[in-house]
Protein backbone atom coordinates (compact mmCIF):
# COMPACT_ATOMS: atom_id res chain seq x y z
CA UNK A 1 0.00 0.00 0.00
CA UNK A 2 1.36 3.33 -1.27
CA UNK A 3 1.42 6.34 1.29
CA UNK A 4 -1.32 7.98 -1.33
CA UNK A 5 -3.90 5.28 0.01
CA UNK A 6 -2.91 5.33 3.65
CA UNK A 7 -4.45 7.90 5.75
CA UNK A 8 -2.94 9.13 8.06
CA UNK A 9 -4.42 7.51 11.72
CA UNK A 10 -7.36 9.26 13.52
CA UNK A 11 -7.23 10.24 16.72
CA UNK A 12 -8.18 7.82 19.02
CA UNK A 13 -10.01 8.49 22.44
CA UNK A 14 -8.43 6.40 24.79
CA UNK A 15 -10.49 6.61 28.93
CA UNK A 16 -8.84 6.55 31.74
CA UNK A 17 -7.79 3.09 31.43
CA UNK A 18 -6.32 3.34 27.80
CA UNK A 19 -4.32 6.34 29.53
CA UNK A 20 -3.14 4.14 32.55
CA UNK A 21 -2.08 1.13 29.90
CA UNK A 22 -0.04 3.48 27.88
CA UNK A 23 1.32 5.28 30.88
CA UNK A 24 2.25 1.50 32.15
CA UNK A 25 3.90 0.82 28.72
CA UNK A 26 5.50 4.06 28.64
CA UNK A 27 7.37 3.19 31.80
CA UNK A 28 7.92 -0.60 31.06
CA UNK A 29 9.87 0.91 27.60
CA UNK A 30 11.34 3.55 29.74
CA UNK A 31 12.95 1.13 32.34
CA UNK A 32 13.91 -1.55 29.71
CA UNK A 33 16.10 1.40 27.97
CA UNK A 34 17.60 2.29 31.79
CA UNK A 35 18.70 -1.37 31.59
CA UNK A 36 20.06 -1.49 28.58
CA UNK A 37 22.31 0.92 29.87
CA UNK A 38 22.50 -0.20 33.20
CA UNK A 39 21.73 -3.12 34.27
CA UNK A 40 22.47 -5.51 31.06
CA UNK A 41 26.50 -4.26 31.66
CA UNK A 42 26.30 -4.78 34.88
CA UNK A 43 24.26 -8.33 35.18
CA UNK A 44 27.35 -9.29 32.76
CA UNK A 45 29.81 -8.42 34.26
CA UNK A 46 28.31 -9.97 38.01
CA UNK A 47 28.16 -13.14 36.02
CA UNK A 48 31.49 -13.01 34.73
CA UNK A 49 32.82 -12.19 38.45
CA UNK A 50 31.35 -15.36 39.09
CA UNK A 51 33.30 -17.13 36.61
CA UNK A 52 36.82 -15.90 37.51
CA UNK A 53 38.02 -17.19 40.84
CA UNK A 54 40.59 -14.54 41.43
CA UNK A 55 43.45 -12.90 40.19
CA UNK A 56 44.11 -11.30 37.19
CA UNK A 57 41.11 -11.24 34.46
CA UNK A 58 40.74 -14.48 32.46
CA UNK A 59 40.22 -15.01 29.05
CA UNK A 60 37.32 -17.21 29.67
CA UNK A 61 35.71 -14.85 32.12
CA UNK A 62 35.89 -11.62 29.50
CA UNK A 63 34.13 -14.03 27.27
CA UNK A 64 31.70 -14.69 29.35
CA UNK A 65 31.15 -11.00 30.25
CA UNK A 66 31.07 -10.51 26.41
CA UNK A 67 28.42 -13.08 25.78
CA UNK A 68 26.34 -12.47 28.60
CA UNK A 69 26.29 -8.76 27.44
CA UNK A 70 25.13 -9.81 23.83
CA UNK A 71 22.69 -12.21 24.61
CA UNK A 72 20.87 -9.84 27.28
CA UNK A 73 21.29 -6.68 25.19
CA UNK A 74 19.46 -8.39 22.38
CA UNK A 75 16.54 -9.97 24.52
CA UNK A 76 15.80 -6.03 25.66
CA UNK A 77 16.06 -4.87 22.02
CA UNK A 78 13.46 -7.84 21.65
CA UNK A 79 11.16 -6.90 24.31
CA UNK A 80 11.36 -2.81 23.29
CA UNK A 81 10.49 -3.61 19.81
CA UNK A 82 7.21 -5.80 21.72
CA UNK A 83 6.11 -2.83 23.64
CA UNK A 84 6.59 -0.55 21.18
CA UNK A 85 4.37 -2.34 18.63
CA UNK A 86 1.71 -3.03 21.21
CA UNK A 87 2.14 1.05 22.31
CA UNK A 88 1.08 1.59 19.12
CA UNK A 89 -1.44 -0.33 18.16
CA UNK A 90 -2.99 0.81 21.60
CA UNK A 91 -3.17 4.24 19.78
CA UNK A 92 -3.99 2.88 16.56
CA UNK A 93 -0.52 3.95 14.80
CA UNK A 94 -0.33 1.73 11.58
CA UNK A 95 2.69 0.10 10.92
CA UNK A 96 4.92 1.82 8.32
CA UNK A 97 5.82 0.19 5.04
CA UNK A 98 9.31 -1.85 5.60
CA UNK A 99 12.13 0.00 3.58
CA UNK A 100 15.45 -1.06 2.97
CA UNK A 101 18.66 0.24 4.86
CA UNK A 102 19.69 3.32 3.95
CA UNK A 103 23.07 1.77 3.27
CA UNK A 104 21.22 -0.59 0.47
CA UNK A 105 19.14 1.78 -1.77
CA UNK A 106 19.50 2.90 -4.81
CA UNK A 107 21.07 6.52 -5.46
CA UNK A 108 17.89 7.64 -7.53
CA UNK A 109 16.06 7.13 -3.85
CA UNK A 110 17.91 9.60 -2.45
CA UNK A 111 14.63 11.46 -0.89
CA UNK A 112 13.03 10.20 2.16
CA UNK A 113 9.23 8.10 1.86
CA UNK A 114 5.85 10.33 1.89
CA UNK A 115 5.57 7.93 4.96
CA UNK A 116 8.44 9.76 7.00
CA UNK A 117 7.00 12.95 6.94
CA UNK A 118 3.65 11.84 7.81
CA UNK A 119 3.99 9.81 11.00
CA UNK A 120 6.77 11.06 12.55
CA UNK A 121 8.50 9.84 15.63
CA UNK A 122 6.96 6.70 17.87
CA UNK A 123 6.72 6.68 20.99
CA UNK A 124 9.38 4.08 21.53
CA UNK A 125 11.82 6.47 19.75
CA UNK A 126 11.25 9.23 21.63
CA UNK A 127 11.71 6.93 24.86
CA UNK A 128 15.51 5.92 23.04
CA UNK A 129 16.33 9.56 22.30
CA UNK A 130 15.50 10.65 25.73
CA UNK A 131 17.28 7.74 27.46
CA UNK A 132 20.59 9.00 25.08
CA UNK A 133 20.25 12.53 25.91
CA UNK A 134 20.17 11.60 29.30
CA UNK A 135 22.89 9.28 29.40
CA UNK A 136 25.39 11.80 27.22
CA UNK A 137 24.32 14.38 29.82
CA UNK A 138 25.05 12.59 33.09
CA UNK A 139 28.49 11.38 31.63
CA UNK A 140 29.63 14.89 30.73
CA UNK A 141 28.72 15.83 34.84
CA UNK A 142 30.14 13.19 34.88
CA UNK A 143 33.10 14.19 33.21
CA UNK A 144 33.40 17.71 33.80
CA UNK A 145 32.98 17.64 37.12
CA UNK A 146 33.72 14.66 39.28
CA UNK A 147 36.35 12.25 37.50
CA UNK A 148 39.28 14.38 38.38
CA UNK A 149 41.51 16.18 36.37
CA UNK A 150 44.66 14.01 34.70
CA UNK A 151 46.35 17.53 34.29
CA UNK A 152 49.27 18.05 36.52
CA UNK A 153 49.26 14.32 38.21
CA UNK A 154 52.52 12.09 38.19
CA UNK A 155 52.63 10.51 34.70
CA UNK A 156 54.94 7.40 35.76
CA UNK A 157 57.60 7.96 33.77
Amino acid sequence: MSAEEREPPAPINLGAAGRVKRLGLVSAMSLVTLNVWTGSPLLALWIGSRVQAGGPPSMTAVAVVAVVLAVFSVVLVKVLSTLGGVHDRLIGRQPGPREPAPWLRSLRGERAGEHDRELGLTTLERVLVVSVVIAVVAFEIWFFFFSGSPVGTTSGR
